[in-house]
C-alpha cells in the first residue's frame, strides 16, 4: 500500500462517510472508489464493509488503519525533518509534460514548492511537450509527466497518481443525462484528438479497440481550448482525463460523462534517469506534483 492509500483509509474513518472523505481528500467520488478499490485489492481482502450506506472498518481494515496512524505520523515527522535539512538548498528542476493541458495545475505546484524550497526554480520546458522522453534522454529535462510506458532501461518510472478520463459534450447533448457511455455510442459522434495516428490515442487503446469500434470521425485539433470550444458547438465529442476537464466546466456549457460503467482510468508517471543521482529536494518535488494534480 502507498501512503495514499492510508491517508484515504484515515480519512474515510475520522470523517465518517466517503462524502466527507472527498472533501478533505480534494477528490472526485470515482477516484476515491478507485483508490479504495486498488487498496484492496493489493491487500487481496476488504478494508470496509458496506452496512446501511455506512463504511464499517473489517478486521484487516482495522490493523490498516492502526498502521496508518503509526506511519503517517512518522512520515509528517520525517518531510518536516527534511524539509528543514533541504529547504535552503539551491538548485533548478527543469519539467516537461505530454500534453499542453497538463500546464494548468503548474502554477499551483511552483507556488506550493516554492513555500519550502525557495532556492529551488522550476524551468518548464514548452518546447519538449510533443516528444518529451528524447529530451529527458539527453538530460535537457529533469523529469516528464506522462502516462506512455517505453522500454528503456535508461529511464525509472514513478506512480504520480491514477485520474478517470470523461467525455466532454454540450450540455444540449444527448449524452448529458446518461450515466455512462460506451464505445458503440461514439460510432455514431466525431471525436476530436490532438493528432494522428488513431490508434495512437489512449481512448482507442482502452476502449475502441479492444470493443473493435471506431467512432463515426476524427477531428484534428491540436490545441486544447480550440477542441473545447468546438465541443460547445456541437461540432464533436472530446475525452479528457477529470483534472484536465475541470478547468472547462465552469462554464455550464458543457457537461462531463463517464465512460464505461465502471470508468475508464489513466495511470500518470514522472519519468526520470534511472541512474542520475538526484537531489533530496527533488523527491519532494514529486510529492508536491503529486498532491497538487490531485487537488486540482
Amino acid at each position: 500500500m502507498e501512503i495514499r492509500h492510508l491517508r484515504l483509509v484515515r480519512a474515510i474513518v475520522e470523517e465518517g462517510s466517503m462524502a466527507r472523505a472527498i472533501d478533505k481528500l480534494h477528490l472526485t467520488p470515482s477516484a476515491l472508489s478507485h483508490q479504495l478499490k486498488e487498496a484492496e485489492l493489493q491487500l487481496g481482502a476488504p478494508i470496509f464493509y458496506r452496512i446501511n450506506k455506512k463504511m464499517v472498518l473489517t478486521p484487516v481494515g482495522e490493523k490498516v488503519l492502526d498502521a496508518a496512524h503509526t506511519i503517517l505520523a512518522e512520515w509528517s515527522r520525517a518531510e518536516a525533518e527534511i524539509k528543514e535539512l533541504i529547504g535552503g538548498e539551491k538548485g533548478v528542476i527543469s519539467l516537461s509534460t505530454e500534453c499542453y493541458t497538463s500546464y494548468h495545475w503548474l502554477p499551483g505546484v511552483m507556488k506550493r514548492f516554492a513555500r519550502d524550497f525557495p532556492y529551488v526554480q522550476i524551468c518548464i520546458d514548452f518546447e519538449a511537450t510533443t516528444n518529451p522522453i528524447p529530451r529527458l534522454l539527453s538530460g535537457c529535462v529533469d523529469v516528464v509527466v506522462t502516462n506512455t510506458l517505453v522500454v528503456d532501461p535508461n529511464i525509472e518510472f514513478i506512480d504520480l497518481f491514477s485520474d478517470e478520463l470523461l467525455v466532454l459534450v454540450p450540455v444540449e447533448h444527448a449524452w448529458a443525462s446518461r450515466p455512462y457511455v460506451v464505445a458503440e455510442d461514439f460510432a455514431d459522434e466525431t471525436l476530436i484528438i490532438y493528432s494522428r495516428p488513431l490508434s495512437s490515442v489512449v481512448v482507442y487503446e482502452q476502449l475502441f479497440g479492444p470493443a473493435g469500434v471506431e467512432p463515426g470521425a476524427v477531428s484534428i485539433v491540436p490545441l486544447t481550448e480550440a477542441s473545447v470550444e468546438l465541443v460547445k458547438a456541437g461540432l464533436g465529442v472530446k475525452v479528457m482525463p477529470s483534472w484536465a476537464a475541470k478547468h472547462y466546466l465552469h462554464s455550464g456549457q458543457i457537461k462531463a460523462v463517464r465512460v464505461g460503467a465502471e470508468g475508464l482510468f489513466l495511470q500518470y508517471y514522472a519519468a526520470r534517469l534511472r541512474n542520475k543521482d538526484y537531489p533530496l529536494y527533488f523527491e519532494c518535488f514529486l510529492n508536491t506534483l503529486r498532491q497538487e494534480i490531485l487537488v486540482h
